[in-house]
């Protein structure tokens, strides 16, 4: 039995994160939400998702013992980071008045700034709704899916890796952000998969289907 743990520190919408991949798992798949260290040490693959606040899910990383656990297992094995998942993998974020993150990915977390649209109107923040994600290149993670897939999205902050080779696509909101990463079995996504309905799915099967081998920099075609 193969073990999928989707790691519990009380931020988010576990609960549909935990009930997309139990509808993608394969036999024997086990999909088990924990923040049980010695069961995430064991796992076979790891899902970090999250909403809320970055100083908040520090301070809930910390009280679990996480926050010193997590940057040891990501990149070890299959590891999916989701939405705040995917900032609180970086360094640091402006969010929360300031606050040092798990330091697994190189750069920061900030805010969109005030932007409008082409037409000159003023975009809203949060970015909020659907957006086409625009892969940089080929990834196992992006198998099956179409050239440039439908996300859905609701964050105030985007990352800003300090390496251009770890972008694995990129999305436009008023500016260019980099909307997933890759490096290694480590593979991250702003978006929500489990709200993206058939290509997050597809996104999901993927990953549990993933034996973590991939370039450290996705390759343009």
């Amino acid at each position: 039995m193969e073990t999928v743990a989707v790691i519990d520190y009380g931020m988010g919408n576990l609960h549909s994160v935990e009930r997309a991949l139990t509808h993608e798992a394969a036999p024997g798949q086990r999909i088990l939400r924990t923040d049980d260290p010695e069961i995430l040490r064991e796992a076979d693959r790891l899902v970090f998702p999250g909403q809320g606040a970055a100083g908040d899910a520090m301070q809930a990383l910390a009280r679990r013992g996480l926050n010193r656990l997590l940057p040891e297992l990501a990149g070890s094995r299959p590891f999916l980071g989701l939405c705040l998942g995917q900032q609180i993998l970086m360094e640091h974020s402006d969010e929360s008045g300031g606050v040092d993150l798990l330091g697994v990915i190189p750069g920061g977390v900030a805010r969109f700034p005030e932007r409008s649209d082409a037409q000159g109107r003023r975009l809203k923040v949060p970015h909020m709704g659907w957006n086409r994600v625009q892969p940089t290149g080929e990834h196992p993670l992006w198998h099956g899916l179409p050239e440039t897939p439908w996300f859905y999205f609701v964050h105030s902050f985007r990352v800003q890796p300090r390496d251009a080779a770890s972008v694995a696509a990129h999305t436009d909101y008023g500016e260019t952000f980099a909307s997933a990463l890759a490096r290694g079995s480590l593979f991250t996504m702003q978006c929500h998969p489990e709200k993206s309905a058939a290509c997050g799915l597809r996104l999901l099967n993927n990953f549990l289907r993933w034996d973590g081998d991939a370039p450290d920099a996705p390759q343009t075609p």
